[in-house]
C-alpha cells in the first residue's frame, strides 16, 4: 500500500468526540480526548480509552505522552509514555492511557476531555545491522548527573 508521510489513518469510537488535533501551529504533539466519563479512586490506576486507533505508516510508531498539564488533575502516566507500534493497528485497537491517582481525592476525567498526546515518530532499526565489539573506546562518563548540579 502506498503511504504519504502525512498520511495517517484515524478511527473514531465515539464520533461525538472531536478527531485529535494539534492547538497550535508549532505544536509537536496531538491531543487525545478520554471516550468516557471516569473516575480514578485515591492511589489507584485506571485505563482511560482515547477514543481512536491509529494506523501509522510503515516505519512509524506513535508515542503516547501525558499532556503537560496532567499532572494539576493529581495524575500520572503510569508507564511514562507508551509506545505504539505500527502493527497495533487494529479496527478495535482502540488506544488506551494508564494513569495514577496520586492524591487522597477521586479524581474525575470527563468524556471528551483532552488527557493525552500522541507523536507520530520515524522508527530506526539497528539491531539487525550492529558491530560487535569488545571495548567502545570514548571515555566513560560514570552516569547519573555526570555533567554537573549547575
Amino acid at each position: 500500500m502506498q503511504y504519504d508521510e502525512k498520511t495517517v489513518k484515524i478511527k473514531r469510537f465515539d464520533k461525538k468526540i472531536p478527531l485529535p488535533e494539534y492547538k497550535t501551529k508549532g505544536a509537536a504533539a496531538f491531543d487525545l480526548c478520554a471516550r468516557d466519563n471516569m473516575e480514578i479512586p485515591p492511589k489507584d490506576f485506571k485505563y482511560v480509552p482515547l477514543n481512536v486507533a491509529i494506523e501509522t505508516p510503515p516505519g512509524y510508531f506513535l508515542m503516547l505522552v501525558a499532556r503537560s498539564s496532567t499532572h494539576k488533575k493529581g495524575l500520572w502516566m503510569a508507564n511514562g509514555i507508551g509506545i505504539g507500534d505500527s502493527d497495533f493497528s487494529g479496527d478495535n485497537d482502540e488506544y488506551n492511557a494508564v494513569y495514577y491517582n496520586f492524591t487522597d481525592k477521586p479524581v474525575l476525567i470527563e468524556k471528551g476531555e483532552r488527557i493525552a498526546q500522541g507523536l507520530i515518530l520515524k522508527r530506526l532499526t539497528c539491531l539487525n545491522n550492529y558491530n560487535r565489539i569488545t571495548d567502545i573506546q570514548n571515555n566513560t562518563r560514570g552516569g547519573w548527573g555526570t555533567t554537573g548540579k549547575k
